[in-house]
């Protein structure tokens, strides 16, 4: 996630992104230099690239945690407001999803991220919009005292008012949300696969609630755009089994391809 928070500080997602999502698909892209010259062509199998784009991502993101309570933490308050809200509805819409799949113990750590310690950086500024985090600790409660699903299930549409609440709230440009939402899906599901297999499931459920949050934003641009929400429930479907980790995942230059083809559908700014 550090990558995705220092570019969005300054300039946001950029045309780089454009061209690894388009070149994972083996659309041969190329990418020219500053000096308009070509750069040399890349001969290495699809796979291959995959898979060193997947490595390359784990170990950055191993070197970024080794601080998520600290100077990973604090990087994330550089964020706007809406990008850190849209973040954390992400795990939660994640663990709402899980929970109704029928998985409570895999929807829990979900649910708690947004009145976690670790995460309590991103929270900077919600209490101003009305953050109550009673919400979700009664529903993590709830989960670990085994409490029936007709209790549970009311509280967790309050959860998911309220964030809903608190979106509308914050305010913010869809568009920018949607971006946002692209890239760190990339990020996610990178480091979510390993040799064709779901190696981290936390990060596999992130990346489909961070695809379901952003299917939410594009559905209240105005006019609607319908080849976006088409290239979005293209994406979800690339999760087959929604947020349960697959026997067979998608690859991820298919996901980047995905996510390339969502942001070709944004209005030009």
């Amino acid at each position: 996630m550090k990558s995705s928070i220092k570019r969005w500080a300054g300039i946001g997602l950029g045309t780089a992104f454009l061209a690894s999502g388009l070149a994972a698909c083996g659309s041969g892209y190329q990418s020219g230099g500053h000096s308009g010259a070509q750069s040399p062509q890349d001969n290495t199998p699809p796979a291959a690239q995959e898979r060193v784009h997947a490595e390359d991502m784990k170990k950055s993101e191993a070197e970024n945690r080794k601080g998520e309570s600290g100077e990973a933490g604090s990087d994330i308050t550089i964020l706007p407001r809406p990008l850190r809200l849209a973040f954390m509805t992400g795990h939660v819409k994640a663990g709402l999803a899980l929970y109704r799949a029928g998985a409570p113990e895999m929807a829990a750590p979900h649910l708690l991220h947004p009145v976690s310690e670790t995460h309590s950086a991103e929270r900077a500024g919600l209490d101003e919009l009305g953050f109550d985090a009673s919400i979700f600790e009664t529903v993590f409660q709830a989960l670990n005292a085994g409490r029936p699903a007709s209790e549970i299930e009311p509280q967790l549409a309050a959860a998911e008012q309220h964030l809903e609440h608190l979106s509308i709230k914050a305010g913010g440009d869809h568009i920018d949300i949607i971006r946002f939402m692209m890239e760190t899906i990339v990020e996610e599901y990178a480091i979510a696969i390993t040799d064709g297999q779901v190696s981290d499931a936390g990060e596999y459920q992130d990346a489909y609630g961070f695809a379901l949050v952003a299917r939410d934003h594009a559905a209240n641009i105005e006019p609607e755009l319908p080849g976006l929400l088409n290239a979005l429930d293209a994406l979800i479907a690339l999760w087959p089994d929604g947020p349960i980790p697959s026997a067979a995942p998608a690859p991820v230059g298919k996901v980047m391809a995905q996510t390339s083809r969502v942001l070709l559908t944004l209005p030009a700014r």
